[in-house]
């Protein structure tokens, strides 16, 4: 009698995790309350960023997987720390201007999870203002806007709030943006690992101070990331 042949056992391929799953479980651990419709948008404002991005380069990462990491959790990690200063603010009409904001990150991520808060996301590329303006549209918020400029050659904005994420060092962030700010309101930039050297310089060379370093946890992404919040020296 032959005997039986041994049969490779092979473990079972495993069920990858949908985009869909992965935001829904990010805005869990972020402690994010949203609307299907913000959920919606968020998914598709990546998929227009991977779209557009093979014929216009608005951001070097390519890969679905880390662009929904290091992209769009990423700026919802801004979400809560953002909603909570601007609600210190004694203003009924929030604003916020994302400076060097490329394909409009974090604007307009903040765009979608804060529909009270007008974001103008301002850029030098000509093509990234150009995208966002076509998001605001497609993922209906008239809450976001776009300016194709350089931040330093704009009128004073009068905003709420002035963000940056990879945009500059402290030091020229504050003095190129730091106008746009309007009274009471501040700086924040989006780091690494905590710029000790930029904080030195920025003391040193700027009317502007961290006031705070907030570290910040991202959704399946293992490195470092903080929030550093300025104000003017001589406000409280």
């Amino acid at each position: 009698m032959a005997r039986p042949r041994n049969v490779a056992t092979q473990a079972p391929s495993p069920v990858k995790t949908s985009t869909s799953e992965r935001l829904t479980r990010a805005l869990a651990f972020l402690r994010l309350t949203t609307q299907p419709v913000q959920q919606t948008a968020l998914l598709e404002y990546l998929s227009q960023l991977l779209r557009w991005n093979k014929t216009y380069n608005l951001t070097a990462i390519r890969d679905p997987d880390q662009a929904l990491v290091q992209h769009i959790f990423d700026s919802l990690s801004l979400v809560t720390p953002v909603s909570r200063a601007l609600a210190l603010q004694p203003t009924e009409s929030p604003t916020i201007v994302d400076v060097g904001s490329g394909g409009g990150l974090p604007g307009v991520i903040l765009a979608i999870m804060l529909p009270q808060v007008h974001v103008t996301c301002v850029d030098a590329v000509e093509k990234k203002a150009m995208f966002v303006r076509q998001m605001a549209g497609v993922l209906a918020l008239p809450n976001l806007s776009a300016q194709h400029a350089r931040i330093e050659t704009l009128e004073p904005l009068e905003s709420s709030l002035v963000t940056s994420r990879a945009f500059a060092s402290l030091q020229d962030f504050a003095q190129l943006s730091g106008r746009h700010v309007r009274a009471g309101g501040n700086l924040v930039a989006m780091k690494g690992k905590e710029p000790t050297e930029e904080l030195t310089a920025l003391q040193a060379h700027t009317t502007w101070f961290a006031q705070t370093i907030e570290p910040l946890t991202v959704p399946e992404l293992e490195g470092q990331r903080c929030l550093v919040w300025m104000q003017r020296k001589g406000t409280t």
